[in-house]
């Protein structure tokens, strides 16, 4: 067709702003332009190949179905080629005059609403994006229901169509892009395999980038050849400069006919110049398949093995051991998705940093890559997994903004959750595997059980603990529950800093006793789970270490239990109005059997072992603590020898003066075998001082008022330390 009957048309109105907006914005990630032109190509080759069901002949001589990209760095040119369904002369007009597109409309949509014009390139809006990065785009297109066309513009509010008599394309779509002076890097190479890499990987077409390689090829070494050819002419020219100059008799040459064959001969040389050759660089072009990583996550499972599995897995989280575990899924019904999720091998260093990427889920929509830092893809407990989701339902042009706000993007979360603690379980199947993944992913469960309130049930099946009758193995709490006699309603949990402190503390005596077991929760972030957790399966959580510890006593131990309370009443008074507000109150026990005395704390209270933990932070806040402290409550054991002891040197004279310090050092015991930290430890210190020079009768100070009693008071007073210091050595041998 000749220039004359090329047309001009205008572009719509929305098109020419949306031009307007894109030239003369400064937007830094002009990158998207490249993913989008291959979307629309792949989505090209969708339609024919879709239509190629229907009918095998509309694929013609062009049965492959492919994607090639030639880049020109010299010139700062990039095409695009596509044999997919190509366009008709209406389609041009069509498809890139007007505003078809959905991204595109809600990108216009969003930028009326007065959005910021940095939205440009997260919706992406198609071909359009072509201006971020060109100067001007010629389009060529066949379609096999038209001929060839071509479409340009430099988008100065109009674009032409005209016939295209130049070579054939086959059929497809060719996109030509001059690109913008600060955007000619995307012409080349290494740029084009990153971003090809990043953004567009799986798309399920073969890619071809041309790439220029230097390859060694041998030739002849002209120079080299030219020196040995030197040489041979200098011998023959001496070997005939000899001839002339000395005239030798017929004779003597005869006789010396041996010692001519000596002399250099001038057929034996030329017959030893050889030609050598060597090896140079030459720059040849060639077309490389660039997408080999297959989207894996579109296959069967059965299909894929763990060796595919282990490198695909490598590939997008660029660690160098294989994983632990993979989850391979896919979801139909109203909303389409499918992914893979891999537990991997070691924690990250950064698993706990506030600041660190907050998951490693890369979003797909359509095997098109969107982004990789959707916080809302994964919860935060679970930053640790990896993999990849892609959905067929939202939109391939979306922002952040839109997603944040997708029921489709909620619905995917709902369901990773689900399948990555189906992933887990599985793993539970092998104890080694499972024990390898507890000892490091723990925290994050126990985290997400505080945290994620609807998933906490299924998150205590896979929690492990040490407990009083498992030994050195872990038990969950299902297998506790299992364990439980029909007439145990509670679920037993001690606290602690390590399983040794748990196992000696004196909290579990009357437990063992009555051979119930006990937890052993000895991870700082246990009592925070157990808190949030409240309950498994209909059964209580009780940690031992706090009042109001059910023991389960049957009538005649109520009985008995009764009757010490009223006995050791006014001890318990007594020891109250010494210790004053260092407890709230003093009672009598049934939960101790080897211990005179405990310290417990209430029941909404931090425990000791929490108070410890809560007072290790170095941004605690003071006021908090001092509201969740509360006050302790002293228990002691009415059946032990010297609370009984106590009892009676109370009940002989309530005003002996040794009974005070009796009961500091109680008190003090208790505290610490209770978990919790001395006050005062000096003073503490100097009971115990006193208590040594008793054992080993040393004479000591004594006040006045001893001095004035040392006969009538001596004898009585000191027999009975002697006893209560006796039988405490004994307890504690």
């Amino acid at each position: 067709m000749a220039a004359e009957e090329e047309e001009q048309f205008q572009f719509n109105a929305d098109i020419a702003q949306l031009m307007s907006l894109i030239i003369n914005a400064v937007y830094a990630n002009k990158e998207v332009f490249v993913r989008e032109l291959i979307s629309n190509a792949s989505d090209a080759l969708d339609k024919i190949r879709y239509q190629s069901l229907l009918d095998k002949e509309v694929l013609g001589d062009e049965e492959e179905l492919k994607i090639e990209i030639f880049p020109d760095e010299g010139n700062g040119v990039l095409m695009i080629r596509d044999t997919g369904i190509g366009m008709t002369k209406e389609d041009l007009i069509q498809n890139l005059g007007t505003i078809a597109r959905s991204g595109t409309k809600q990108f216009m949509e969003a930028i009326s609403a007065g959005a910021d014009l940095s939205m440009i390139g997260q919706f992406g809006v198609g071909f359009y994006s072509s201006y971020l990065g060109a100067e001007k785009v010629i389009v060529r297109s066949k379609h096999n229901d038209d001929e060839q066309w071509i479409w340009e513009s430099s988008a100065g509010g109009t674009f032409s169509v005209r016939l295209d008599d130049g070579p054939s394309i086959g059929r497809g779509t060719e996109i030509t892009l001059y690109l913008k002076e600060d955007c000619k890097k995307y012409a080349e190479e290494k740029t084009l395999k990153d971003l090809i890499k990043k953004h567009s990987q799986f798309i399920g077409f073969p890619m071809y980038l041309q790439v220029t390689k230097e390859e060694e090829v041998e030739v002849e070494d002209e120079d080299e050849e030219a020196e040995v050819e030197k040489e041979v002419a200098e011998v023959v020219e001496e070997v005939d400069g000899e001839d002339k100059d000395e005239a030798k008799p017929e004779k003597e040459t005869e006789e010396n006919e041996d010692e001519d064959d000596d002399e250099p001969k001038i057929e034996d040389a030329e017959e030893e110049v050889t030609k050598t050759k060597k090896k140079i660089k030459v720059k040849k072009q060639e077309m490389e398949l660039i997408n080999t990583q297959k989207p894996i996550w579109t296959k069967n499972p059965d299909e894929v093995s763990n060796e595919e599995y282990a490198e695909f897995y490598k590939s997008i989280s660029n660690d160098w051991e294989d994983h632990l575990a993979v989850k391979h899924f896919s979801v139909e019904g109203q909303l389409e998705f499918s992914g893979l999720l891999f537990c991997p091998k070691r924690a990250p260093f950064d698993m706990f940093d506030n600041n660190k990427q907050k998951n490693h889920i890369k979003l797909y929509v359509r095997r098109v890559f969107i982004m990789d830092n959707c916080e809302d893809l994964m919860p935060n407990y679970l930053s640790f997994i990896k993999g990849v989701v892609d959905s067929e339902d939202l939109p391939l042009n979306i922002s952040r903004e839109t997603l944040q706000q997708s029921k489709i993007l909620r619905v995917i979360n709902k369901n990773l959750v689900k399948k990555t603690l189906e992933m887990f379980n599985e793993l539970a199947e092998n104890e080694e595997n499972y024990q390898k993944f507890y000892e490091i992913f723990s925290k994050p469960i126990k985290l997400g059980i505080h945290e994620d309130t609807k998933n906490k049930n299924k998150l205590a099946e896979l929690l492990r603990f040490h407990s009083s009758t498992s030994g050195s193995e872990w038990t969950s709490l299902k297998e506790y529950v299992e364990r439980m006699a029909e007439t145990q309603e509670q679920v037993f949990y001690i606290t602690a800093e390590t399983k040794a402190l748990a196992e000696s503390s004196p909290f579990l005596e009357a437990l063992k006793k009555r051979n119930l077991e006990v937890l052993y929760m000895t991870d700082p972030i246990d009592e925070h789970a157990v808190q949030q957790l409240k309950e498994y399966d209909g059964k209580k959580l009780v940690n031992v270490t706090k009042e109001g510890l059910d023991l389960g006593l049957d009538e005649e131990e109520k009985k008995t239990f009764e009757e010490q309370k009223v006995l050791f009443e006014g001890l318990c008074k007594k020891m109250k109005e010494v210790l004053g507000d260092k407890v709230e109150d003093v009672l009598v026990t049934n939960s101790l059997v080897d211990s005179p005395a405990s310290l417990v704390t209430t029941e909404y209270g931090w425990s000791a072992n929490m108070q410890r933990i809560m007072k290790a932070q170095v941004l605690r806040d003071a006021s908090m603590s001092s509201f969740m402290v509360g006050k302790k409550k002293m228990e002691v054991n009415p059946e032990h020898v010297i609370i009984s002891s106590l009892q009676e040197k109370f009940a002989a004279d309530a005003s002996d003066r040794t009974i005070k310090d009796l009961i500091w050092l109680l008190y003090e015991t208790a505290a610490i075998t209770s978990g919790f930290s001395l006050d005062d430890p000096v003073t503490f210190a100097t009971r115990i001082h006193k208590l040594i020079k008793l054992g080993l009768s040393i004479g000591a100070d004594d006040d006045e008022d001893e001095d004035d009693n040392e006969e009538s008071d001596g004898d009585e007073e000191m027999p009975a330390l002697d006893e209560f210091d006796q039988t405490a050595m004994e307890e504690v041998d």
